[in-house]
């Protein structure tokens, strides 16, 4: 395959993430994507099976019911039902019988601690001593970052390729200042570890072209400074998601979290890193 069709349809694949991401509450078809990314239905179709190994529908649900599974834990004063319908959902009973297909539990079982056996057993590897309840968030508006990046499947340190290739890139590029900057589009500690979506990115000019590009919004965010070790990461995530958030007087918006690293462990090949941990919120 040509260096410059295997660049379009990696620039398919991500725009076809980004524009889920962005629209998980509205209906999204197969029609509309084709149009986006210019090419016919049949074509778009392929790109995306054999690139993902998963039908756009199929890609559509998992990504519904993993922000939902997220907005049950945190958004405590939303019904079961405004979530669903933020993730997507029109019918209260198809959504209970995905998630339950999904997570083994209704999500009113989910939403009364059945998350947290499910979070155990996916951070059983990932031990931490940090008192995490002393770090005290920052609340701020933070400004739209422009980013090129590239997606990873599975939160492993096999995501240290992908910070390889973006300093070559920035390298071969001459960039010489920029933001390292990881994107969660699910909550690593309620997704299995190799289904997990990690988008590992660099902050770019507008005029950036060499890979795909996307914006972080401007939002209102929670922001969390830890230096810790390999772990203290999803165990953050962990706190700030199951603990800090339901009792804030903030619930969690659809758009992802992300982290800027001061000092990045895939990079450096040291235990220890440094990051800021951005949490999109809005008031209750």
């Amino acid at each position: 395959m040509k260096k410059d069709t295997i660049h379009q349809r990696e620039d398919i694949v991500n725009r076809t993430f980004y524009y889920i991401y962005k629209n998980l509450e509205f209906k999204i078809t197969l029609d509309e994507l084709a149009k986006i990314n210019h090419v016919s239905k049949f074509h778009y179709h392929r790109i995306i099976k054999e690139s993902t190994g998963k039908t756009l529908f199929e890609i559509i649900c998992d990504e519904r019911l993993k922000k939902a599974a997220n907005l049950l834990i945190t958004n405590t004063h939303s019904t079961i039902s405004e979530i669903a319908n933020k993730c997507g959902y029109i019918s209260h009973s198809s959504f209970i019988k995905a998630f339950k297909a999904r997570y083994q539990y209704t999500p009113k079982q989910w939403r009364n601690g059945k998350y947290k056996e499910f979070s155990k057993s996916i951070l059983e590897d990932f031990t931490s001593n940090k008192k995490f309840s002393d770090i005290e968030p920052q609340i701020k508006v933070c400004k739209e970052i422009h980013c090129a990046y590239i997606r990873h499947k599975g939160y492993n340190k096999s995501i240290k390729k992908c910070w390889d290739k973006l300093s070559a890139i920035a390298y071969t590029y001459s960039i010489k200042e920029y933001k390292e900057i990881a994107l969660f589009h699910d909550n690593p500690v309620i997704t299995p570890q190799d289904n997990c979506s990690y988008v590992a990115c660099i902050s770019v000019d507008k005029d950036f072209k060499a890979i795909s590009t996307f914006d972080i919004p401007e939002s209102l965010y929670a922001v969390f400074y830890l230096k810790g070790v390999y772990g203290d990461v999803l165990n953050l995530i962990r706190y700030v998601y199951h603990y800090w958030l339901p009792n804030s007087g903030y619930e969690a918006k659809t758009i992802p979290a992300y982290a800027i690293y001061h000092k990045n462990y895939f990079l450096t090949g040291m235990k220890d890193f440094e990051i800021e941990l951005f949490i999109p919120i809005s008031v209750e």
